[in-house]
């Protein structure tokens, strides 16, 4: 990518990801900009890809979800055709809210949120081992959060 950002960008970005509510108006006023500069570079850096969406995390737990597993998953037939049929079946589950191809022992990480181990133990059941190539999977409870954000360094 040859896209430059430059100070003003970066406290734009910064501004973005810890309040992404912030009207342009407002995001302008904190970066030191107009209204029309600052949505253009806003504007450009979607554009660009740098922005993907804006989001709001959420507290799991109290909605219901105090469980977060990782999911080490081994594939059995790497064939192109097989990880793109799983790479697809996973973006169809909610459960399933990140997913990583990895190197090493696993090729792929799930993180996976359920209301209890024994939801999880359901999911993987009735629709983990049933995703496309699927070999094995080693599944490993998270005891608590230390840290969970989306937030990019700029």
């Amino acid at each position: 990518m040859d896209f430059k950002i430059d100070a003003f960008d970066r406290k734009i970005l910064r501004c973005l990801q810890d309040e992404p509510q912030l009207s342009m108006v407002e995001v302008a006023e904190r970066v030191g900009l107009s209204h029309t500069p600052c949505w253009r570079r806003v504007r450009r850096m979607e554009e660009a890809g740098l922005i993907l969406g804006r989001s709001f995390l959420l507290d799991a737990a109290a909605l219901g979800y105090p469980v977060s597993v990782f999911a080490h998953i081994k594939i059995r037939n790497h064939e192109e055709s097989v990880l793109e049929a799983f790479e697809a079946a996973v973006r169809g589950h909610a459960e399933i809210v990140e997913c990583f191809a990895m190197s090493g022992d696993s090729d792929y990480v799930l993180r996976v949120l359920a209301s209890s181990i024994e939801d999880y133990e359901r999911f993987l059941r009735k629709t983990l081992l049933h995703l496309p190539g699927v070999g094995a999977i080693n599944s490993n409870f998270a005891l608590k959060p230390i840290k969970v954000t989306t937030a990019v360094p700029v």
